[in-house]
């Protein structure tokens, strides 16, 4: 499998595998020498690029249905695995963010304050079967209607990591995301229309 390497900054980076149509995406974030990964789909390349980096010092499953190969990939590298980490990591350079607990769906996200750097897996997307019309960032389609508000309430990131698609950089990033939640459910019908005009390009 091949991957592409996205969201390219000065704490870290991303990758998602070519041609998968649901745009997945792992990142690795750098603090000082250490590196945090997240929701890590496994391929060729990513051992040299994390290494580059700094040192491996745990993996995060965001998502409880975002396994992906984030064992077998901690294991590789000598790393601790946090699978949905409500209580939180000790001495982690971050915060746990508790976005959603329910039977079905168990999510958190990771705030690095300092750095103003959101991690999020599930709740927050940017490929287009998350988004309404020209929104940057959406809710995902499940959740629109009873958005994680409190769960994203205060944060000022200027970095958004997401588990599908491209991240969003920059000063608009606050914004974005607090119109993403805010208008979640009235714009439940375009993001519904979006995901189907999505699903046929796709089967095109």
């Amino acid at each position: 499998m091949q991957l592409r390497f996205i969201d390219e900054f000065d704490h870290g980076f991303g990758w998602t595998p070519e041609g998968d149509r649901l745009e997945r995406a792992s990142h690795a974030v750098r603090i000082w020498n250490s590196v945090w990964l997240t929701d890590v789909i496994d391929g060729p390349g990513i051992d040299e690029r994390i290494a580059a980096l700094g040192e491996p010092t745990g993996v995060i499953q965001l998502l409880d249905r975002h396994e992906r190969d984030c064992p077998a990939v901690a294991r590789r590298l000598g790393a601790p695995l946090y699978t949905t980490p409500f209580d939180g990591v000790p001495d982690a350079p971050f915060e746990v963010i508790p976005v959603v607990r329910r039977r079905f769906w168990q999510e958190v996200a990771l705030w690095f304050a300092a750095e103003r750097i959101l991690v999020v897996g599930d709740a927050l997307g940017t490929v287009k079967y998350f988004r309404a019309g020209d929104e940057p960032v959406g809710v995902h389609p499940l959740l629109r209607l009873f958005p994680p508000r409190r769960a994203f309430a205060g944060l000022e990131p200027l970095h958004v990591l997401c588990g599908h698609g491209q991240g969003g950089h920059g000063d608009g990033v606050p914004e974005a995301v607090r119109q993403a939640v805010a208008t979640s459910r009235r714009r439940l019908p375009q993001a519904l229309l979006n995901g189907l005009r999505e699903a046929r390009r796709r089967k095109g």
